[in-house]
């Protein structure tokens, strides 16, 4: 059975061998048997169902919720050679009786729809009529409640296990903890089957968070130093603030298009087509843009708002990198996004059980921004994995964290909230503790208070990063009336008493450690000068098939792929063929086109 997937990944995918724990994951589902797959992003989840979907009789089934995965998945597979389809709510009548059409007559391989689409009679009804040779149902942390990105219409996908009940299900995703897990194993009636799970550790993603100051300033910087010309996404969370931030990145020459669920949807379509289609381009974009998007060579993802978990902190950097090469994921973060999620979380009107819940969510978000260790380590330890030693390619491994004994400062900050009568939010108490006598503080009578003053020894930002990181610890907590008053947490009590020190990160100037860091993440695809030449004209070759075809560049060829060309340059296409990604189907399509371009490149150096 392994011999025949081999053979598959090799003619179809152009690769020898499979990754991680893929091997086992296919040779479970061919046998006919059930399997739960956890698989960080980019790490080849597809290929655990394309290839058994080529190995068994019948057509496979692939439920996925975004229109444009599918369309991008069916757009690749084509180019392989694979007969592949997609049913959905973009396709008009005459379209999708075409695709009902090939799957009664059993001309598709694989057949991708929504949950929507599947549970309802008419199709569980069409797929009774067929040879069904597995389910593959992707994103499945999205069946659970806990998980980062709910969806009511997954839990109807129970119906599979009873009216298919001989067809291999496939469950997969990228982010699930522990209780997501064990949600999918229960409402997906997959308690029989294995589970897959794989590392979670992206080795080719440099994780960098940094102080927000200047967030528009410190972005144009990191995207100018280390990203030129390069495909990234940036993450904001209103809507408002995409179109601002988008607007004032295209002012200062980058070619960024904006991206939220509040556009048009031809605006929608339109800017994620050139955004997939296109080099270079970057999209500022709310989390709508996201489980849809499957382009390989995003260099980098920047957050200018904190993610609301680490759940969805790891799946929207997932996207940068996907083809393997070094990328840089960045987060500026600040004061305001802790008051911000604890307003929305004290505001919930979820039970006490949710909030426990999404209270625990915040604090390991936190967390990972204050650690000053390894990035990496915490990270994986939150996905119960370990990994023994750091890193050694994050920020806090490349440039270990200054630290500072505040434990006076925190006790004066907490006083100052008590004695203001935790009635204020936190810039008020700034002006309390640093003197500044305002119409509102002189009004109050704080100007009279003992402390009043007693802060004029640390700077402003200073202040705020003391309060930051009392939130962020937990020593503080911010009501949900909307205003961010500051309240003490009880577990302040043994600081205030004196009873315990604390040490505080020392946060630098942020443009500094930017620069001072560049070169460090080495996120750049490295291509020699001598070969430059060579590697721009495959590009050109790649963009101008895909410009033909109305196809992203990637479905042609990876980055990976065509810097494998740059480093073996074969002159033939027997020599082509050894190289990784190009099966049979793209070697016949494109082999003779590359070719052509780099024996004209050793003609030039002859």
């Amino acid at each position: 059975m392994m011999r025949q997937a081999e053979e598959v990944l090799r003619r179809v995918w152009g690769y020898d061998v499979f990754r991680g724990r893929q091997a086992e994951v296919v040779a479970t589902i061919a046998s006919g048997q059930d399997a739960l797959v956890l698989m960080p992003t980019g790490g080849g989840k597809s290929l655990c169902y394309q290839v058994p979907a080529l190995m068994r009789p019948g057509t496979a089934i692939v439920i996925s919720p975004l229109i444009s995965l599918m369309q991008d998945q069916v757009a690749t597979l084509l180019q392989l050679g694979v007969r592949a389809a997609y049913l959905s709510s973009s396709l008009d009548a005459h379209e999708a009786r075409a695709i009902e059409s090939q799957l009664l007559d059993g001309r598709l391989d694989l057949l991708y729809m929504a949950p929507e689409r599947l549970v309802t009679a008419r199709t569980l009804d069409l797929l009774q009529r067929v040879p069904i040779s597995l389910f593959a149902i992707d994103e499945a942390h999205c069946v659970s409640q806990w998980g980062h990105d709910f969806r009511a219409d997954y839990l109807g996908l129970a119906v599979l296990a009873e009216q298919f009940p001989q067809v291999p299900r496939l469950a997969l995703t990228a982010t699930a903890d522990l209780r997501t897990r064990a949600d999918i194993i229960r409402l997906l009636r997959l308690e029989s089957a294995p589970v897959f799970l794989s590392s979670f550790d992206r080795p080719n993603l440099f994780y960098r968070i940094l102080p927000r100051l200047n967030a528009m300033e410190q972005l144009t910087d990191f995207i100018r130093r280390e990203h030129p010309g390069d495909a990234g996404v940036v993450y904001c969370l209103s809507r408002a603030k995409v179109e601002k931030v988008a607007a004032a990145l295209q002012a200062q020459g980058f070619p960024a298009l904006p991206y939220h669920a509040g556009l048009p949807a031809q605006v929608r379509e339109a800017n994620q087509t050139r955004f997939l289609r296109e080099e270079g381009i970057i999209v500022v974009a709310t989390i709508a843009f996201g489980m849809g998007i499957d382009k390989p060579n995003v260099r980098f993802v920047a957050h200018l708002d904190l993610p609301k978990s680490l759940e969805a902190y790891y799946q929207e950097t997932g996207r940068a990198g996907r083809d393997g090469l070094p990328s840089t994921v960045c987060l500026f973060y600040g004061l305001q996004d802790v008051i911000k999620h604890q307003q929305m979380l004290m505001q919930s009107e979820g039970s006490e059980e949710h909030k426990r819940h999404e209270r625990r969510r915040i604090d390991a978000m936190l967390q990972l921004c204050e650690t000053t260790d390894c990035r990496r380590q915490l990270l994986l330890r939150y996905f119960d994995e370990h990994l023994p030693q750091p890193c050694g390619y994050c920020d806090t491994c490349s440039e270990p964290v200054a630290t500072w004994d505040a434990t006076e400062p925190s006790r004066l900050a907490l006083s100052a909230v008590y004695r203001t009568g935790q009635r204020y939010g936190v810039e008020y108490v700034v002006e309390v503790l640093t003197g500044k006598r305002s119409e509102r503080v002189a009004a109050n009578q704080h100007d009279q208070l003992p402390l009043f003053g007693q802060g004029q020894s640390l700077a402003l930002k200073s202040w705020r990063s003391v309060f930051r990181q009392l939130l962020a610890k937990g020593l503080l907590q911010v009501d949900g009336d909307g205003f961010g008053t500051l309240r003490l947490d009880p577990s302040c009590r043994s600081l205030l008493k004196g009873e315990v020190s604390l040490t505080l990160r020392q946060d630098r100037d942020t443009l500094t450690a930017q620069r001072q860091a560049r070169g460090r993440s080495k996120a750049a695809v490295a291509v020699d000068s001598a070969d430059q030449p060579l590697w721009l004209a495959l590009r050109a070759c790649r963009r101008a098939l895909a410009e033909a075809q109305g196809v992203p560049p990637y479905v042609i060829f990876h980055d990976s792929t065509l810097l494998a060309m740059v480093e073996h340059m074969p002159l033939s296409l027997q020599e082509m063929r050894q190289i990784g990604g190009i099966g049979d189907s793209k070697l016949s399509r494109y082999g003779e086109a590359f070719l052509a371009v780099i024996r004209e490149h050793v003609d030039a150096l002859a």
